[in-house]
């Protein structure tokens, strides 16, 4: 009789593990705003004490090599993220709201399954459209407005959110916001003015400790811009460790999958805003108790920010209709692996004045290609990167040094096609788009960059196509540029007629 009571109640602890291990995760994930890929230690910060809540993380469960945010700007890039579509498909090709969304967005999809979904931090650039489809927004909590650059306001934010969806009696999808170390950095105001920061990050660091990228240029006053961007992410990583000692008060932790990364690089000359390496590598970590292995890397496969919608819902079970662009990862996180995983695709279209100056990319493992339709010798780029103190800087170098004014003019004005090999010259410092030796991988990426035009749609073929035509592909240019400036001009008349 004994025996077959311990026979029962290992029946039925094995059947409780069973459901314990099938039942669907709550989901927190969590991004930083504008952290370059190698300022996290894991990810070869060459400046030690950057980020050790992250570091932690990463060995808790599994981190990827080689992923990528489809581009280097905020609004449409996290739009990528929760529609599972390119710009060019869910039409948030740059800063402005659409009135008629024609697909779901993933909090939509979240709450039909079951989820509460939350929000803390760039609520405004992670939707299509107001009102917001959020359950619950928790930048202002019990009428407070939280601040966005005080970690323990990522304490509370995480906390109530998880308190809310138990009070709901639901899972949790929670995304959380980092603002850091997205300007103005820490101890400066967005004028790039020194000031008195209450919000102090754990660890302070000076411009002579500073690791300059390859891609900028050494400088006292890129130095010391470089410090006050490091302060910004080490607060960042306060904030991360804000957002995991709420989730692990809460009890949800084992139940819990836990998905990390930036948007984009770093807000300085070569990186924000843009498509090359380091404006698009992204620290992409997950950790999901039960699932991911501790301290695991995937050095195979490359993935990429369109993918991260219908992974999330393939891990929470729910099932839609809705095509997407990208695919889901589920299978990599448990160590699998996935065929046709061997690069990712670009995409930039409009900064946030509405400036058009379309690029796509296409990177593999080993080579980046940019394709650059705008780019005509005068036309000039704009991005937000321009008010930066290491621009700045650039400018006044290049009044009498001529190896910085031309790296100034390719900044400005670029060239319709690019080339690096990123084992090499990650810094993409090196254009081969001309070299004779790679011409046949210049025919593979153009191929390949045509067939996913021609796949998805993209409005860009057209200038592809007319690549041997430089009129007929400025004038596609001038055509979107003009569109976008009449949405504009549009959105401002609708705004004046509604305070007349």
């Amino acid at each position: 009789m004994k025996n077959f009571r311990i026979l029962i109640c290992s029946v039925l602890m094995v059947f409780s593990l069973g459901i314990l291990k099938a039942e669907r995760p709550n989901i927190l994930f969590v991004t930083v705003d504008d952290m370059n890929c190698d300022s996290v230690g894991v990810f070869g910060s060459k400046l030690e004490g950057t980020t050790p809540n992250m570091d932690a993380f990463a060995k808790q469960g599994l981190r990827f090599k080689y992923a990528h945010v489809q581009v280097g700007n905020c609004m449409p890039g996290r739009n990528v993220m929760f529609s599972g579509l390119f710009s060019h498909n869910n039409r948030m090709e740059g800063f402005y709201e659409i009135s008629d969304p024609d697909y779901p967005h993933i909090s939509d999809l979240m709450k039909e399954g079951g989820y509460l979904s939350i929000i803390f931090g760039k609520v405004a650039h992670s939707s299509p459209n107001t009102p917001w489809n959020w359950s619950l927004n928790l930048d202002v909590i019990d009428g407070e407005k939280l601040h966005i650059k005080d970690p323990n306001s990522y304490y509370r934010a995480t906390r109530r959110g998880i308190a809310e969806s138990k009070k709901a009696g639901k899972r949790f999808f929670l995304n959380v916001n980092i603002s850091d170390p997205h300007k103005p950095f820490y101890g400066m105001t967005s004028r790039q003015q020194l000031k008195d920061d209450p919000y102090k990050p754990s660890k302070m660091f000076t411009r002579e400790e500073m690791p300059v990228p390859g891609f900028l240029f050494d400088d006292p006053q890129v130095r010391f811009e470089l410090a006050y961007y490091y302060m910004s992410v080490r607060r960042a990583d306060d904030c991360f460790g804000e957002v995991l000692r709420a989730l692990e008060e809460s009890g949800q932790s084992q139940n819990t999958l836990v998905m990390f990364l930036s948007d984009h690089g770093m807000p300085l000359p070569f990186a924000k805003t843009a498509l090359w390496h380091h404006s698009t590598h992204t620290p992409w970590m997950v950790r999901w108790p039960g699932n991911t292995q501790p301290n695991s890397i995937d050095d195979q496969h490359m993935i990429s920010a369109v993918d991260l919608m219908p992974t999330l819902l393939e891990a929470a079970e729910i099932q839609t209709d809705t095509k997407f662009d990208g695919r889901s990862f589920l299978p990599l996180l448990h160590g699998k692996t996935q065929n046709n995983r061997s690069y990712i695709i670009k995409e930039y279209n409009e900064n946030v004045a509405g400036g058009r100056h379309p690029m796509r990319g296409v990177q593999t493992k080993e080579y980046l290609y940019l394709f650059n339709p705008w780019s005509d010798g005068t036309n000039k780029f704009k991005t937000a990167t321009k008010g930066t103190l290491t621009y700045v800087r650039m400018n006044e170098i290049a009044q009498t040094d001529p190896v910085m004014e031309e790296r100034l003019r390719f900044f400005n004005h670029r060239v319709i096609e690019e080339l690096y090999d990123i084992r090499t010259d990650p810094d993409c410092l090196n254009n081969l788009a001309n070299h004779p030796d790679y011409r046949d991988q210049m025919d593979f990426s153009r191929a390949t960059l045509k067939k996913w035009m021609v796949k998805s749609k993209d409005h860009a073929l057209e200038a592809l196509e007319n690549l041997k035509d430089p009129e007929s592909m400025y004038a596609y240019v001038a055509r979107y540029q003009k569109e976008a400036y009449a949405r504009i001009e549009a959105r401002k008349a609708a705004l004046i007629n509604r305070l007349r």
